[in-house]
């Protein structure tokens, strides 16, 4: 299923969920990436000071793909309900 994210901390909720769907412990992702748990645990709480090489790094671990697209007319609040 698709997942809208606009904002960093729904991204963050984003990658950990799939994380989790994945049954990685944010130590065994950051393994995988060669970045520090404290790295990983920092991008899904949202944190906005994330390289973007960092950000695109742990998305391919997680086996995921970013997808840029025109913005749909949805409120921010609505989006905020499937989190």
């Amino acid at each position: 299923m698709d997942q809208i994210t606009r904002t960093s901390p729904q991204l963050g909720a984003a990658l950990r969920r799939r994380r989790k769907q994945l049954r990685l412990s944010q130590e065994e992702l950051g393994d995988k990436t060669k970045l520090r748990q404290a790295t990983i645990s920092r991008l899904e709480s949202g944190d906005t000071g994330t390289k973007l090489g960092t950000l695109l790094n742990v998305v391919a671990a997680l086996g995921l793909e970013l997808v840029v697209r025109p913005r749909s007319k949805a409120r921010a609040a609505d989006i905020e309900d499937i989190f």
